[in-house]
């Protein structure tokens, strides 16, 4: 399990710089937020600040004015207009100005300016307030180097917990990669907890699984283990009974030949009758023990082929004439059609695979015709069609007819089989990388089509 230089690039420029930008970029709009609030709340207590001297100065000087002689106010109001820097002016009862530094107050009251009565009101002093801006340039100048500070200093934690965490993340990643390469153990083993995290929570959750996956895989070497000992006994228990059964069968069949052929003197017609009863349930007893034994055979894996390019045609013209010699008691006409295919199988395994597909078309068709056509599909696939006139048989009996010890059809026909010469050819067929499949209707007969590989090149 490789991943491209791309992707591990990709996937490790992703997840870094994420959380100090992301630190970054809040740092900078809180700066922001902050700059602006404290420049907005600067000048407003600048505001209130210059209005509260203007008062104060305007109360101060009302009251120094009173008990200062009329000579002497305009040394007096010269010295506070220069220590305030206010526009200061001195007005009497009729609004006529009597002293007056920089701009005049206005006629109406604005909240520009000041004023205060001298004791007595025949004067009013006014002051015009004048608000002192901050210093923009030096506030921006300090929150900027604050917010940098706290800002790279963030940054910095941020990467260092950034990158522990990749690393972590990348340490779990590289250790599971590592269980799930070729050769390895199916379980794998425990990945060691570095941090307690949510990369620590992850790792101990996936130790929780392999410890699972461990104990199933355990348990799944002692059911296999189980299944192999008994499969071994299975075959055992029947290459023995094959031999027990074989040995009077073949008895029982040789005596049978010899008292048909009329050794010891000619039989009656009764007795040469019941003779070849007892002869046809021999062969057909034998014909079960050889297809119980091919099963197990194909199950166990035995069994193997012997492939060779080989030419189809004469493998069917022999299937077909035993077919024909089997239903000389039938109106059933069997007849082979196409030309020469090659094929890359084994030739013995065809021949019983094609018994078996015509010998059920044969048995199960009471008249009418059972036609064998070869034909080449294409480059890679030969086609073995088997298309009979019979009953048929309904979709859902299609699924089963393969499987073994499942038979469809009449109570009499079932009972002359065994249900595994479908299940056995299917076998056969997968075992030569070809596929068998089913064409059939009630009534309207079946054909049976089996695909083969024509050459070796050609074997997926």
């Amino acid at each position: 399990m490789s991943r491209s230089p791309a992707l591990e690039r990709r996937r490790r420029l992703s997840f870094l710089p994420l959380v100090p930008l992301a630190v970054v970029v809040l740092g900078i709009a809180a700066a922001v937020v902050v700059t602006w609030v404290g420049l907005a709340e600067l000048e407003h207590q600048g505001e209130v600040a210059a209005r509260r001297s203007a008062r104060v100065l305007c109360t101060t000087l009302a009251a120094r004015l009173s008990r200062t002689e009329p000579s002497a106010r305009a040394a007096v109001l010269e010295r506070a207009q220069e220590r305030s820097g206010f526009d200061i002016s001195l007005l009497d009862d009729g609004g006529s100005v009597v002293w007056q530094r920089g701009a005049a107050p206005p006629a109406t009251a604005s909240p520009d300016w000041v004023a205060e009565a001298t004791t007595g009101g025949r004067l009013t002093v006014h002051a015009r307030v004048a608000t002192a801006r901050p210093d923009r340039n030096s506030l921006l100048v300090s929150v900027a180097a604050l917010t940098w500070i706290l800002i790279g200093a963030a940054a910095l934690v941020a990467y260092s917990i950034a990158r522990d965490a990749r690393s972590d993340v990348a340490y779990v990643d590289d250790r599971i990669t590592e269980m799930a390469s070729e050769g390895r153990e199916p379980a794998g083993k425990l990945i060691p907890v570095r941090n307690v995290d949510r990369v620590g929570l992850l790792t101990v959750a996936f130790n929780g699984l392999v410890e699972r996956f461990a104990a199933a895989e355990r348990a799944y070497r002692q059911d296999l283990a189980g299944a192999l000992a008994y499969d071994r006994d299975r075959s055992a228990f029947l290459a023995a009974l094959s031999h027990e059964l074989r040995t009077p069968l073949n008895a029982i069949l040789g005596f049978t030949d010899v008292l048909l052929a009329e050794v010891d003197g000619p039989l009656s017609a009764d007795a040469q009758e019941n003779l070849e009863v007892v002869r046809a349930k021999g062969e057909h007893l034998r014909e079960l023990i050889d297809d119980i034994l091919e099963l197990s055979a194909l199950e166990s894996g035995e069994l193997e082929l012997s492939r060779e390019l080989c030419d189809l045609r004469p493998i069917a013209e022999d299937a077909v004439r035993e077919a024909q010699i089997n239903a000389r008691d039938k109106p059933i006409v069997v007849e082979l059609r196409g030309e020469a295919v090659t094929a890359w199988v084994d030739p013995r395994r065809v021949r019983q695979i094609l018994g078996n597909v015509v010998g059920n078309a044969v048995k199960f068709t009471a008249e009418g015709t059972v036609e064998v056509v070869i034909e080449a599909q294409s480059e890679r696939w030969a086609v073995i069609r088997v298309k009979d006139t019979g009953p048929g048989i309904a979709p859902a009996d299609q699924a089963t007819i393969f499987e073994e010890y499942r038979q469809v059809g009449d109570l009499a026909a079932r009972r002359a089989g065994s249900g595994l010469g479908l299940a056995i050819t299917r076998r056969l067929v997968q075992m030569h990388d070809g596929t068998i499949d089913l064409e059939s209707a009630l009534g309207q007969g079946s054909v049976f089509r089996i695909f083969l590989p024509r050459s070796e090149e050609m074997i997926p």
